[in-house]
């Protein structure tokens, strides 16, 4: 069996290779606003939790999206607590004071500080962030700040819990006594399921979820590794640390512009983005009886299959509906894993799905299973275009003003002028005056000192002077620049109008274009509606003509059968007539010979009686002796009463008896069970097939067929039936016979026929001759022969013929 996937990776792949195919387009559609969905899929033990968290020395693919988030945004985050986010999935942007108060009064707080980079990190998962690609996204937009929070559920049992919810006396496993029950005690809180909301923009979130704001990659996996130690994990027949729970680790990543001066965060909520990815982390399909689950364990690998039911079923549809563009109503409610992620099967994002397979022959159906929807799933994309606020503002304002502040300080620091604290205004006086003439000294140490006056006089009328000469200066390029800003008004004015002309003149062709969009809209759907007029009318015409066809066929049938009951009942027909004139043959020879032998019967008496008299004419006187008479009478009595056999008369020939349809091919049907007759009369048909048993391949080689039939009659002779039928084609390719004659031949001993006794005194006008006759022409008085329609069976009928 083959599958095709997007992207194939070995098993001696790198997690770095991984990263960069899958997560790192990922990452870089989430710092450009854009959400994103990564799932690990595959049967238990195949490798998803690792492919996730990656190992000690090899991170996996969370540790480098976080890295790679704050590789790019570390020099523009903002300070802690400037973004906040609201209970309603929503994010406020404060004040540079009320942050510094948020701050304040979170370290106020008794509660364990939220972790931070610079504090000493587990050495359990130290290697594994560690990561030394310094992988980045190019491109990010300097004049936004940022801010990274993290938030860890999992979805146990169809249930919602949040793993970075602080309760005592670790919630998940309550204290055991020695009784192996649960100690009650007052302060022991079990962890509460979430509820699923959904906001203003119609995206599904965790009520009360606990959300992280964090600063640094260290800090971020830190508070994973937290939540991951209260993660569901069983030991289970198929793997020893086997995950009971679907991981839902969330990053949301809040950006909004500086102000023009580029120093504070512009105070407009429409202004923020707010972008989330979503690593998921599913529980491993499985089969109860490879786990050998009980109890809790079946429970919980029923909810997980259950889950993951669900999300291949949406998939599917998610999939079906990009492919063929249909609008199939998406079943995300039937889970909670998929409720959550409502806003991406309804195309708010992207999302992708790393398939694990373990190569064990023990898996082999599952992988077969995981193979089969991975395949179908590829990667399902319906992402619509993130709609970003205008904010308007110069681009690159926050490096210019930071260079033009760092540039000003230097030269005040250079001529020894205030640094900071003081305003512009001041910097720029302090500069006009270090450009006018320096003072005379002016201290008067002698009452007669008419010099240092006189130059201190024409020192400030020197200033005086200067100062007119810049008052003027400015007078004029104050003058200058009011009439460039009347032109600049002006211009601006006129590019106004200008712009206002063309909106107005996109309005019109875009009012144009909408009216041509509908007056097309109500032309599509007319010729929706003649084409479906026209196929609804082609059904119509098509089951017309299929009635039609069925009804031609129907009538041809008939004419075949009528055609065929026609030959038959021509060959019928004919069949009489041969046989109505082969019997009046017999009847006419069977007359004539009973003609001969009444007038031979005739000749005979008057023979007799000439010899007779004879004997008396010719008797001599004296009697002759008695015993001559006697010996006479004896004579007389044993002659027999049949006529003499015709001298030099042929031998009589067997006689065989042609059919009446000898020009036809016959199949002669034998059983190899008939007794041979041996009789005188026998069917006799030329070039026909003889066959012991009955084939499909004699009967279409052939259109006559003949059985021969033997049975016993009811005095115990032998009765011969040649029951004779058409063979016809069927529609299925067959071959059919039709029976439409019997001919029956009886065979019985001359023995068990009673004969008359001959009289004692013949009648000497030849009736007692005629009486004492017993040939077999004179016995044969009934007929009997088969025809169709009769009463008696297939073809009885009675012809009686008088001696």
């Amino acid at each position: 069996t083959q599958y095709s996937f997007k992207e194939v990776f070995g098993t001696l792949v790198v997690q770095k290779d991984l990263f960069d195919v899958v997560a790192k387009p990922l990452v870089e559609d989430l710092i450009r606003g854009k959400n994103g969905l990564l799932f690990t899929y595959g049967v238990t033990g195949s490798g998803k939790t690792h492919t996730m968290t990656g190992s000690p020395g090899d991170g996996g693919l969370l540790p480098r999206c976080l890295d790679m988030i704050f590789n790019s945004i570390g020099p523009f985050q903002a300070k802690r607590f400037v973004f906040k986010l609201d209970d309603k999935n929503g994010v406020d942007v404060q004040s540079e004071v009320d942050a510094l108060l948020e701050r304040q009064r979170r370290d106020a707080l008794p509660v364990p500080k939220t972790p931070s980079g610079k504090r000493h990190m587990d050495p359990e998962f130290a290697d594994m962030i560690n990561v030394q690609d310094h992988c980045k996204v190019e491109d990010v937009d300097e004049d936004n700040v940022y801010s990274v929070f993290v938030s860890y559920i999992e979805i146990y049992n169809n249930y919602i819990y949040d793993l970075l919810e602080e309760a005592p006396f670790e919630p998940i496993k309550p204290k055991w006594n020695s009784c192996n029950t649960p100690v009650r005690n007052g302060d022991f809180i079990p962890p509460q399921s979430k509820m699923l909301r959904e906001d203003q923009n119609h995206n599904m979130y965790v009520t009360g979820c606990t959300e992280v704001e964090v600063k640094s990659t260290e800090e971020a996996f830190e508070v994973f590794w937290r939540g991951q130690k209260k993660r569901r994990i069983a030991n289970t027949q198929l793997n020893r640390e086997s995950s009971r729970s679907h991981s839902v680790f969330i990053i949301k990543l809040a950006q909004a512009p500086l102000d023009a001066d580029g120093d504070n965060v512009l105070q407009e909520k429409e202004q923020i983005t707010l972008s989330q990815l979503s690593l998921v982390d599913l529980a491993g399909s499985e089969r109860t009886n490879r786990t050998k689950a009980e109890g809790n364990r079946l429970r919980e690998a029923g909810n997980i299959n259950q889950s993951l039911m669900t999300l291949r079923t949406c998939i599917e549809v998610l999939r079906e509906n990009q492919l063929y563009g249909t609008n199939k109503m998406v079943p995300y409610r039937d889970s909670k894993l998929t409720h959550l992620f409502k806003n991406y099967f309804d195309g708010e994002g992207k999302v992708r799905m790393i398939v694990c397979v373990n190569p064990k022959a023990e898996d082999y159906e599952e992988s077969l299973q995981v193979m089969r929807f991975a395949e179908m799933t590829q990667e399902v994309e319906v992402a619509r275009p993130v709609d970003r606020a205008l904010c308007g503002l110069t681009p690159g304002r926050r490096f210019r003003n930071q260079a033009f502040r760092e540039e000003l300080a230097r030269k005040l620091e250079l001529r020894g002028g205030p640094i900071g604290g003081e305003t512009e205004e001041q910097s720029v006086a302090e500069m006009l005056l270090q450009n006018f003439p320096p003072l005379p000294p002016c201290e008067l140490l002698d009452i007669n000192d008419d010099q240092t006056l006189p130059k201190l006089i024409e020192a400030l009328e020197q200033r005086h002077k200067m100062r007119q000469m810049l008052s003027e200066e400015f007078a004029k390029n104050v003058l200058a620049f009011k009439t460039m800003l009347q032109e600049f008004d002006s211009s601006v004015s006129s590019k106004e109008h200008y712009i206002q002309g063309k909106l107005s003149e996109k309005e019109k062709t875009i009012a144009g274009q909408r009216t041509e969009l509908e007056r097309l809209e109500k032309k599509i759907k007319t010729l929706e509606y003649k084409i479906e007029i026209l196929e609804k009318t082609a059904t119509i015409y098509e089951e017309d003509k299929r009635n039609l066809q069925q009804e031609l066929e129907s009538q041809s049938q008939k004419l075949q059968r009528q055609a065929s009951d026609k030959r038959r009942l021509e060959a019928r027909l004919q069949g009489m007539v041969a046989e109505t004139t082969m019997k009046w043959e017999k009847e006419c020879e069977r007359r004539v010979a009973a003609k001969q032998l009444e007038m031979q019967n005739k000749l005979w008496v008057k023979d007799e009686k000439l010899k007779q008299l004879k004997a008396i004419v010719t008797e001599p006187k004296e009697k002759p002796e008695r015993p001559s008479r006697e010996r006479d009478r004896e004579k007389a009595v044993q002659r027999s009463l049949s006529p003499p056999p015709v001298p030099n008369a042929p031998p009589v020939r067997l006689r065989h008896r042609r059919s009446r349809s000898a020009g036809e091919r016959w199949v002669d049907h034998k059983p190899l069970s008939n007794v041979p007759t041996e009789t005188v009369l026998q069917p006799h048909v030329p070039h026909a097939i003889t066959v012991a048993t009955a084939s499909e391949k004699a009967l279409a080689k052939c259109d006559k067929y003949m059985l021969t039939h033997q049975e016993l009659a009811s005095d115990g002779e032998i009765e011969t039936k040649v029951i004779k039928g058409d063979v016809f084609k069927t529609r299925g390719g067959g071959q059919a016979v039709q029976f439409t004659d019997i001919e029956t031949l009886k065979q019985e001993s001359p023995t068990g026929r009673k004969r008359r006794s001959s009289s004692s005194h013949p009648d000497p006008l030849g009736e007692a001759a005629d009486s004492e006759w017993t040939d077999v022409e004179t016995r044969c008085s009934l007929a009997v022969e088969m025809r169709a329609g009769s009463a008696l069976g297939p073809g009885y009928q009675h012809h009686a013929q008088p001696k």
